[in-house]
C-alpha cells in the first residue's frame, strides 16, 4: 500500500470471438495493479459513454465508484483526460498498452505523457517501492527478461501483460459501484475528421515457398511442380514474356485480385 494519487485510464474491451463489449484485459490489469498499490483509494477514469454496461466489470473488481468523461464516439479523449489529471493532482496513471476497439494504436499513453510533460514507462509490471518523489519499478523486456528503473513523480506507465493478472469481476460490487459523470469539452478527433472508413479488404495469401538445401532437391521440386502441371518452366524467353507469367501465376494463386 502507498499514498500516491493514483489513477487507472479505462476503455471498452471486445471479446476475441464474439466481439460483445468486455473490460479490456490490459486496462484491468492496470487496475489490478492499482489496487494492489492503493487500494479502494484508487481512482479509475474512462472518457467516452457513462451508460455503457461493460464499465461496471471494473467496479466488480473491488471499486466504489468509477470517472466518466462524458463524450460522443470519436471524440478526442486526450485534452479531456489531460485536463483531468493534471487537476486532480495524480502522480502515477496507469493505463493498458493497447485498446481491444477503435484504433488501438498504443499511443494514448505517449501522447498523454507528452501533453502532461511527464516520463513514461513501457511495459511495467511491477512497482518494487516509492521514496523521495521517486519509483522504483520493474519493466518487461523480451524473452522474460526484466530491467529495474527509478522514475521521478509523476509518471504515466503502460501496464505489461506480465503484470499481475485481473481479479474477477464479481456482480455484487459491479450492481452496487456508482459511475459518476463528469462534462467536459468535446474535441472532435482530428484523425477521425481526415479519415474515411471502408470495409477491410482480405489479405493477399503467401505462395508456398519450397524449402530445400541443396540444388538437387530445388530442381526436383522445380521439375515435379511443372510436371503436376500447376506451374510452367520457362526458357530463353523475352522479359515481356516472363513478366506476364509471374502476373498470370500471382492472379491464379489469389496474390493479386
Amino acid at each position: 500500500m502507498t499514498d500516491l494519487n493514483i489513477v487507472a485510464l479505462v476503455s471498452i474491451g471486445a471479446h476475441p470471438a464474439s466481439g460483445r463489449a468486455r473490460r479490456a484485459e490490459q486496462d484491468a490489469r492496470a487496475v489490478e495493479l492499482g489496487l494492489r498499490l492503493a487500494g479502494k483509494r484508487l481512482r479509475v477514469l474512462h472518457a467516452g459513454n457513462p451508460q455503457e454496461e461493460a464499465l461496471r466489470s471494473y467496479l466488480g473488481m473491488g471499486l466504489d465508484e468509477l470517472a466518466v468523461l462524458e463524450q460522443p464516439a470519436g471524440a478526442d479523449a486526450l485534452p479531456a483526460l489531460a485536463d483531468y489529471l493534471a487537476d486532480a493532482g495524480a502522480q502515477l496513471v496507469l493505463t493498458g498498452s493497447q485498446a481491444e476497439t477503435g484504433e488501438g494504436s498504443g499511443m494514448l499513453p505517449f501522447l498523454l505523457a507528452e501533453r502532461l510533460g511527464w516520463p513514461l514507462v513501457v511495459g511495467l509490471a511491477e512497482v518494487e517501492k516509492v521514496e523521495d518523489g521517486s519509483a522504483q519499478v520493474l519493466q518487461a523486456l523480451p524473452r522474460g527478461q526484466r530491467r529495474r528503473l527509478r522514475v521521478r513523480l509523476p509518471f504515466v506507465a503502460s501496464v505489461d501483460s506480465a503484470a499481475p493478472g485481473a481479479r474477477q469481476s464479481a456482480f455484487g460490487p459491479a450492481r452496487r459501484g456508482r459511475i459518476e459523470a463528469h462534462e467536459v469539452a468535446v474535441v472532435e478527433d482530428p484523425l477521425l475528421a481526415a479519415s474515411t472508413l471502408q470495409p477491410a479488404r482480405p489479405r493477399p495469401k503467401r505462395l508456398k515457398v519450397i524449402k530445400a538445401k541443396t540444388g538437387a532437391e530445388r530442381m526436383k521440386a522445380a521439375t515435379a511442380k511443372a510436371a503436376g502441371g500447376t506451374g510452367q518452366v520457362l526458357k530463353d524467353v523475352s522479359p515481356q514474356a516472363g513478366a506476364e507469367a509471374i502476373f498470370k501465376l500471382l492472379l491464379d494463386e489469389g496474390v493479386l485480385r
